[in-house]
């Protein structure tokens, strides 16, 4: 967040639509960016008094946990799953405090069927804790010492995190969050703050598991955006066991969008105003406290200032570069510079008939794919990110995704952008990608003619 010192200058948007005197208003906070984030924590100031906008580029709310429509069903646009909906869950606290019901969900049980290349059995991830157990044991042989590290790693920063520190501490308040927040058993964290799985396997002499090193490469490829390697132990511990019981992941009734709309209904309810399409175009600062912003109307291309106390800026680091110019501050833009090029991500979306579905089938299915039935460890983390690993997501009756006697699947794969950039093809490239990511599917699902209604 960009702090800002008290500015109460100026015929401002928020005194034009609440009426409210210079007097008696509470500060005012402008939040760019309506993801899950910018939502929850713009509904959340909202609901403790303070004066709200929140802004956005997008046609709809949500971030990557939005949906759009096509032909009767609804697709999820980028996240499939949501997580802490259980009692004491980070959704269920925020929705207690909001004062709203949680949205219908169903928990994912198994969270995950993943398939390694060349096996026909998947690798289920349980929400049981016991069932998960007996499950990576079998599959995974002489690998338990590892999960148990894990385990107490989770339980000690889960703990931690629930008393709410404040990280990293600015002021006096904050150290002392941070303080309370701490118990002995969360010392068993400190020696491996520096550590990654990959130092984990090797500490466990599991390096040269190809099979437990190409699972995990799948599944912390999703939490993470990188492989095994390169992933911080301590957010492994947490990504890997948030899918089991007391915790879980979760498949919301209706879509992903459920889950924004009720954070928009309560922004609103409390008086907070949400404007979409509407794209910031910089911040200004004034003796490094954030100023104002920048707005921009996308429909009538009005544009004008903003003055806030506070700006919560929820968008990727190197989009608040750009809005702070050459405000920036200069060791976070060095900081930023030096960050490699992130990977993307090309979906398919498939409206097919029930029956192009298996019996039984789970909701979230990962496949890696080689045609050969076999990957080298050199070859692993290549096909992960060049369109071979498939993260699936897949409608159940009665879900809302999709008409009676209809399904939705939803295939994922992370992919190097350069190519998409760089290609005098795009219309070839994504026709090819798509083919591709059938065929893999066709495997598992039955994809025909006949069962395909609708592909994007």
């Amino acid at each position: 967040m960009l702090n800002n010192s008290n500015i109460h200058n100026g015929d401002t948007y928020f005194e034009s639509q609440r009426g409210v005197s210079k007097g008696d208003r509470k500060s005012r906070i402008i939040a760019i960016g309506a993801g899950i984030g910018g939502l929850t924590a713009a509904a959340l100031l909202a609901h403790r008094g303070y004066e709200v906008l929140i802004l956005d580029q997008a046609i709809v709310p949500g971030g990557c946990a939005s949906t759009f429509k096509r032909k009767g069903f609804t697709f999820d646009v980028g996240a499939t799953q949501v997580a802490g909906l259980e009692p004491g869950g980070i959704h269920h606290r925020i929705f207690s405090e909001l004062e709203i019901d949680l949205p219908e969900a169903t928990p994912c049980d198994p969270a995950c069927a993943v398939f390694l290349p060349g096996e026909s059995t998947p690798i289920n991830v349980w929400r049981n804790p016991e069932k998960w157990q007996e499950e990576r044991q079998r599959q995974f042989p002489g690998s338990e010492p590892f999960w148990g590290l894990l385990a107490s790693l989770f339980k000690a920063s889960w703990d931690f995190q629930g008393r709410n520190p404040v990280l990293p501490p600015r002021n006096i308040w904050d150290l002392w969050q941070l303080i309370r927040a701490v118990r002995s058993q969360t010392l068993i964290t400190v020696p491996y703050i520096l550590s990654t799985v990959g130092d984990a396997l090797r500490a466990y002499g599991l390096e040269n598991d190809n099979r437990l090193r190409t699972f995990l490469d799948l599944q912390l490829k999703l939490y993470s955006q990188v492989s095994a390697e390169e992933t911080a132990l301590l957010y492994a511990a947490t990504a890997l066991a948030v899918s089991q019981s007391p915790q879980g992941l979760f498949h919301l009734k209706g879509s992903m969008q459920v889950l924004s709309d009720l954070l928009v209904g309560a922004l609103e309810r409390d008086g907070g105003k949400l404007l979409m399409r509407h794209t910031v175009e910089n911040i200004q600062l004034e003796n490094g406290k954030a100023k104002s912003v920048t707005i921009k109307n996308q429909k009538t291309g009005e544009v004008w200032q903003e003055t806030a106390e506070h700006i919560v800026v929820n968008v990727t680091v190197q989009n608040l570069v750009q809005l702070l110019g050459d405000k920036a501050p200069r060791g976070y833009k060095k900081r930023v510079e030096k960050l490699t090029s992130p990977s993307g991500a090309f979906v398919v979306y498939l409206g097919v008939e029930a029956s192009a579905i298996p019996a039984e089938c789970p909701p979230h299915l990962q496949f890696l794919d080689d045609a050969n039935g076999a990957i080298s460890e050199a070859q692993r983390g290549y096909a992960i990110a060049e369109n071979n690993s498939l993260f699936v997501s897949v409608s159940h009756q009665g879900d809302g995704r999709a008409p009676e006697g209809k399904a939705t699947i939803i295939a994922s794969s992370f992919v190097d952008v350069k190519q998409w950039w760089q290609t005098e093809d795009y219309e070839g490239l994504k026709q090819k990608f798509t083919q591709d990511a059938i065929s893999h599917l066709n495997k598992y699902f039955y994809l025909k003619p006949e069962t395909i209604i609708h592909v994007e």
